[in-house]
């Protein structure tokens, strides 16, 4: 099994800046660009080989992704995705619930979308919507929220105990490093779709979100099923430590097939059509 180097949080999450190895990382403490190539290269090649373990040992994943707007959740559920196969590792971001689906039991619509026997799920956003955007947006009743943070760890416990390995992730940026990321977005045209209303808002209530999210955590931050935060205003840091830290979770061995022999063509007797019958994409480039 291929082996990779601690990523930078790996052992600098118990060391000061000053104790870093300075070549990692830029004039601004964040790692180099050409040092996070070499070690996401080697952590995908990782979770290819995870993917073929959860699969061998027929395994039920669910990953949680949580945090603030432009905190780093898509970018790192990207590059897991990036190398597996989607029949293995999903991703599962579901819209704002339809009216048939506020009148149903909270997390109903979440469960059809469980890890059967064999995958990887990683919601983008989750149940956790109820305590944090809904609570703080005023888009659910206290009463609504009390009884989320008194059934939610019931219900993760009731996952666990069901055979599926529950594990969760905050992502965490500081309200300068939102601005500024958001300040980029609004800056180039082709990424200004990213920049909602509830981005906006978001970020006047930092705050407000803070506090949802401490709540959260004294609720549900569980022994069977715990938070494991991710501090990101530095994402390439992040990533690497997210996705090192979720393939440590799995002592696996390397179980991908071997390279096989590809065949020879068959031939049989066929004569193909005249190629001016078709249509083709012109050829620009």
């Amino acid at each position: 099994m291929a082996t990779t180097s601690p990523p930078p949080g790996a052992d600098d999450a118990q060391q000061s800046p000053a104790d870093r190895d300075p070549a990692r990382y830029t004039r601004k403490g964040k790692l180099r660009g050409d040092v996070y190539d070499a070690e996401i290269e080697l952590l995908q090649e990782r979770l290819v080989q995870l993917q073929y373990w959860i699969q061998r040992e027929g395994l039920k994943v669910l990953v949680i992704f949580e945090g603030r707007g432009s905190a780093g959740k898509g970018g790192v559920i990207k590059r897991i995705t990036e190398r597996t196969s989607p029949r293995t590792v999903r991703v599962v971001a579901l819209p704002k619930p339809s009216e048939r689906e506020r009148t149903q039991w909270y997390f109903q619509r979440y469960v059809e979308h469980l890890p059967a026997a064999g995958e990887m799920v990683l919601f983008d956003r989750s149940w956790y919507n109820r305590s944090n955007v809904e609570w703080v947006m005023g888009y659910c009743t206290e009463d609504e929220h009390q009884e989320f943070l008194r059934s939610c760890p019931e219900f993760e416990r009731m996952l666990v105990r069901s055979g599926i390995v529950v594990l969760k992730y905050w992502f965490s940026v500081s309200f300068d490093e939102q601005r500024r990321r958001f300040e980029a977005r609004n800056a180039e045209p082709l990424k200004r779709w990213k920049l909602s209303d509830m981005d906006l808002a978001e970020h006047e209530l930092y705050v407000r979100y803070s506090m949802a999210k401490d709540t959260t955590f004294t609720y549900t931050d569980i022994k069977q099923a715990p938070w494991s935060v991710v501090p990101s205003d530095d994402k390439r840091a992040a990533r690497l430590n997210c996705i090192f830290h979720l393939v440590s979770q799995f002592p696996h061995e390397d179980v991908a097939p071997a390279r096989v022999e590809l065949p020879e063509m068959k031939q049989v007797p066929y004569v193909r059509p005249p190629m001016q019958e078709q249509t083709f994409v012109p050829q620009l480039f």
